[in-house]
This record gives C-alpha cells, sequence and structure tokens, in this order.
C-alpha cells in the first residue's frame, strides 16, 4: 500500500495540547501569554553568501540576547543549499546548533522555524528531546511540511505526498514521547513494547504548525499547539487587520476554546533613523523601517492577536551588534519576556 492509502485508514492524530499541559514548560512559558506579545531573533544573523566566517561571533551576540531579555532565538531547517532557491538558511543542522547554543545560554528559548517533518523519521525527529534535555525544558518546535522541492527526492521521498507525510509524522511523533512501553501501528512504523528516551522535561514538545503544511485549517486548530504563519503585509494597517481575521477564523476551529498561541516573523532593514517609515522591500519579502514604525507594527500585531514575533535582520545594513542594541534598548522592554519556571538544572 502507499503511505495516501494508509494515511486514510489510519486513526485520527492526537490532538494538539492545551496551553496548560505547558504550564510548566519554560520554553513555551517564556513566549506565550494570552494577549501579549513577545520577541524572538531569527538566524543567521548575517546571510551566508559562501563564507563560513559570515558566522563567526554569532554565538556571542545569542549570548548577549539572553542575557538582554529576549524570549527565543530562531534556527532554520534547510539541509541542502540549492542556489536556484537563493537561501541557506542558517547553515547549521538545527538540531546540532541549538545544542551548541543551548550550553551558552539559560533563559532563551530555542525555537525551530521551522523543521521539515517530512524528510527526517518521526523516531529521529522524537530523539530532539534529547536537546530538550539539554536545555533545561527550552525546546519550541516550529514544524513544517517542507517547500523546496529539491530536497524530497534527494531523501528517496516524494514530494506530491508531502501533506500526507506530515500528518502521519506528527501523529507517530506525539505518540513515541508518551511514558511506558509503546504500541504503535502507524504508516510509518510499529513498534511493540519499547520506549524512546530520553523524554522531554515537561513531558511534551509544543508543536507550532508552520502555514497549514498541506492540511486544512480545521485540521490545524485541532492538531496544532500553536500556529506560525507569514504576517501579511507589514508596511500599512491592512496587513495586520487580515492577520487578526486569519488569527480568529483559526482560534475559532480549536476545540476546546482554550488558548494556543500564534507566532509570525519578518526580515528587517532596520535603519538609524528612529521615523523612517515602514518601506518593503523586495516585493515586501523585506521591511526597512525606523524603530518607530517598527513598534507600530509589533503593537499592531498584537492587537490582531499575535503572540509572538520572530526578527530576521540578516538583511539589515547597519552591523548586527548594533541592531540587536538597538532592539533590546528601546523595542524589547515594550514587548518584554514572561516569567514563568526556570529552564531546569542541568547537570550533565
Amino acid at each position: 500500500m502507499t503511505l495516501l492509502t494508509d494515511i486514510a485508514a489510519m486513526p485520527a492524530p492526537l490532538t494538539g495540547a492545551s496551553a496548560p499541559a505547558f504550564a510548566h514548560h519554560a520554553g513555551y512559558q517564556r513566549m506565550f501569554r494570552e494577549g501579549a506579545l513577545t520577541l524572538g531573533i531569527f538566524l543567521p544573523l548575517r546571510v551566508y553568501q559562501g563564507d563560513m566566517q559570515v558566522l563567526a561571533g554569532q554565538a556571542d551576540m545569542v549570548r548577549q540576547l539572553d542575557h538582554d531579555g529576549f524570549a527565543a532565538t530562531w534556527v532554520r531547517d534547510v539541509p541542502l543549499f540549492d542556489p536556484l532557491f537563493g537561501d541557506a538558511g542558517q547553515v547549521f543542522d538545527p538540531f546540532t546548533y541549538l545544542a551548541f547554543l543551548a550550553a551558552r545560554t539559560e533563559r532563551l528559548a530555542l525555537a525551530t522555524g521551522s523543521a521539515i517533518f517530512t524528510l527526517r523519521h518521526p523516531i529521529d525527529l522524537a530523539k530532539a528531546a534529547t536537546l530538550d534535555q539539554l536545555s533545561g525544558g527550552r525546546l519550541v518546535l516550529g514544524i513544517a511540511s517542507g517547500d523546496r522541492p529539491v530536497e524530497f527526492p534527494a531523501y528517496g521521498l516524494d514530494h506530491a505526498t508531502r501533506g500526507e507525510r506530515f500528518a502521519a509524522s506528527v501523529a507517530y511523533v506525539r505518540q513515541l514521547m508518551q511514558s511506558g512501553p509503546l504500541q504503535i501501528d502507524l504508516p510509518l512504523g510499529v513498534l511493540q513494547g519499547v520506549e524512546l528516551l530520553p523524554k522531554p522535561v515537561a513531558g511534551a514538545i509544543p508543536l507550532l504548525v508552520t502555514g497549514t503544511s498541506r492540511q486544512t485549517l480545521d485540521w490545524v486548530g485541532q492538531h496544532a499547539d500553536g500556529w506560525l504563519t507569514y504576517p501579511d503585509a507589514t508596511h500599512h494597517a491592512g496587513g495586520p487587520q487580515r492577520l487578526a481575521e486569519k488569527i480568529r477564523a483559526w482560534r475559532r476551529l480549536i476545540p476546546d476554546g482554550g488558548f494556543r498561541p500564534h507566532v509570525t516573523n519578518e526580515w528587517l532593514d532596520l535603519v538609524e533613523d528612529p521615523h523612517h517609515p515602514r518601506t518593503p522591500l523586495n516585493g515586501g519579502y523585506t521591511l526597512r523601517t525606523g524603530r518607530n514604525g517598527l513598534i507600530d507594527l509589533l503593537g499592531e500585531w498584537q492587537r490582531a492577536g499575535v503572540n509572538h514575533a520572530a526578527l530576521g535582520i540578516q538583511f539589515s545594513r547597519r552591523p548586527a551588534a548594533e541592531v540587536l542594541q538597538e532592539l533590546a534598548e528601546y523595542v524589547l522592554p515594550l514587548f518584554p519576556s514572561h516569567d514563568g519556571p526556570p529552564a531546569a538544572p542541568v547537570r550533565w
């Protein structure tokens, strides 16, 4: 049988966890509260253009993010550099790099934006609980079905079935993280009487679905622990207004009506003039603005129902350390990270 026909016959995936399920999750609690917005920074801080030295010193700046009180740092999952796509992502393997950053930080949530759940086997994905343990419970997984066609044949996978594989992987990963001997019979694997170790620090890792990942919006409402979407236009108020409508439509589909966080992101060219107006660049892919325009945008997002903004500064013309210092001094105090359970003591 094919994966597609197996999916049709499989039981429904486990539903997403409610916010109380993450009451003791250090990363989730640092990032998310209903009605509030926090700030995170996407890596890399500079664009890779053929020279790995562009990443030199980046970990020191991430450690400063932790010290300054940002909520999260984000890494992307791009296994292969496709010159036709024109983007190498953050270059390092996301889980390996976050483990490295975990050792250099104490409070910062460590987030993927997004781990491609269709390209790895669910057992390997669930082993990310290792990173959660090493960081004291700070891992938050943004997850996606993948949007780079060249990667799928490289893994021996059918790009056309990525939606079905994504749903199956989410179900499998959630079951693997349960305690005790496992009895699992799913299209992607069968387990009888064995257990996956380690378990997440707080018992589960939040899975934030990116876009719809080839699912229906109803599926996202049923199964996601949070939702990560592109922001719509960011240079005028109409974009956040449309985003608010989208968020409300999704939240109406959450079965228990409970809180689930929404995350969005923007690539910034933050200029020195604090009053520089919000100006779209590269077809709206990048926003050039001064800090006052950014503060206005973040306020509009918060009123729209966004709970976390992941900002990328790799396209900023100013030095990364200078941009991060301005964000920490003038923007972060208006959108502070949340107090919550500290990361679990790590004595490994």
